[in-house]
């Protein structure tokens, strides 16, 4: 199990360090703000949706490690996918993430990299670290206004 949670925290590591879509997304038609103010996350998330297809996601703003993997991890995730997978894809991820240490989570496997973040549920303060990337988007994608909250 050590050798897990180590290549968990290396995925993590490397997403905080090296964000993959990081950055404006121009030509972008749905975007959302996202505040974390326990510990003072925040993130722009832009995604370009043709025909409920996401063709493109990024994201900027600043955060802890977890909450910039989470972002990272995410946008990765989302290309390709329709709306109503990534709406699927975010309840998953939440439950993943909120299901409590020890009971076993369903389709766990099925998220792929997003897995590397299941660790945060043993530290409840963490999850809104992992979930602000995610709640942006359930925002992003029903053009919602205001600054989604953790709170």
């Amino acid at each position: 199990m050590s050798d897990l949670r180590d290549l968990y925290q290396e995925v993590i590591f490397d997403h905080y360090r090296q964000p993959r879509n990081r950055g404006v997304l121009a030509h972008a038609n749905h975007k959302a703000d996202g505040y974390n103010p326990l510990c003072g996350d925040r993130i722009t998330l832009y995604l370009l949706v043709e025909e409920g297809i996401v063709k493109d996601a990024r994201f900027e703003g600043a955060g802890c490690a977890i909450a910039t993997a989470s972002a990272s991890l995410m946008t990765e995730a989302l290309k390709g996918r329709t709306e109503a997978e990534a709406e699927a894809l975010f309840g998953r991820f939440h439950e993943m993430v909120t299901t409590p240490p020890g009971q076993p989570v369903a389709d766990e496997a099925a998220l792929g990299k997003l897995a590397t973040l299941s660790g945060v549920r043993e530290f409840p303060a963490r999850v809104k670290c992992a979930t602000l990337a995610w709640h942006t988007l359930h925002a992003a994608l029903r053009d919602e206004t205001g600054t989604v909250s953790t709170e």
